[in-house]
C-alpha cells in the first residue's frame, strides 16, 4: 500500500518547513506580497496592541477627529487612565472647548472606541514659571517690572 506524497507546503525537513521555489502560479500563495496596512493590522492584533494603537491614533489624527477648525486652537497633551488632557491656545478657547466637551468626547469615542477616552480635561495656555532658572531671586519674585 503506497501513500500519496504530501504537497510541498506540508513536507518537513529536519523540523522546519521546506522553502518553496519557483513560480507561485496564478492562485493565492503564502509568498504573495501583502499590503503593508494588512500586515501592520495583523501584527497589532497578534501582539495585543489594540489599546495603545487606539491611544496613539488620537494624537496622530487629532485634526481629522475633531475637525480642522477646532484642531487649529487646541491639541491633546496627555492621555492617562482614560482621561484626555487638552491644551487650548487661549483661555477663551479653553472655555469654548469645555462647553463642547460632551460632543467632542462622543466624537472621539466613535473614532477610536468607547473605552479609550472616558473623560476630558481642558486647560488654557501655560504661563511662564518664575520659580526656576539661573537668575532666580529669593523672595516674592518680580512685581512691578512690566511698566
Amino acid at each position: 500500500m503506497r501513500r500519496e506524497p504530501r504537497p510541498a507546503t506540508q513536507r518537513r525537513t529536519t523540523g522546519e518547513q521546506r522553502r518553496l521555489r519557483g513560480y507561485s502560479g496564478p492562485g493565492p500563495d503564502p509568498r504573495d506580497p501583502a499590503p503593508l496596512g494588512e500586515l501592520i493590522a495583523r501584527l497589532v492584533k497578534l501582539r495585543g496592541w489594540q489599546r495603545p494603537a487606539a491611544e496613539a491614533r488620537i494624537f496622530g489624527t487629532w485634526d481629522q477627529i475633531v475637525g480642522a477648525d477646532l484642531a487649529a486652537h487646541c491639541r491633546p497633551v496627555k492621555l492617562t487612565d482614560g482621561e484626555l488632557t487638552i491644551e487650548a491656545e487661549s483661555t477663551a478657547w479653553a472655555t469654548q472647548i469645555r462647553l463642547l466637551s460632551r460632543p467632542l468626547l462622543s466624537r472621539i469615542q466613535a473614532e477610536v472606541g468607547r473605552d479609550v477616552v472616558r473623560r476630558i480635561h481642558v486647560h488654557g495656555p501655560v504661563a511662564p514659571s518664575w520659580g526656576r532658572g539661573p537668575k532666580r531671586v529669593r523672595g516674592r519674585g518680580p512685581r512691578d517690572t512690566y511698566g
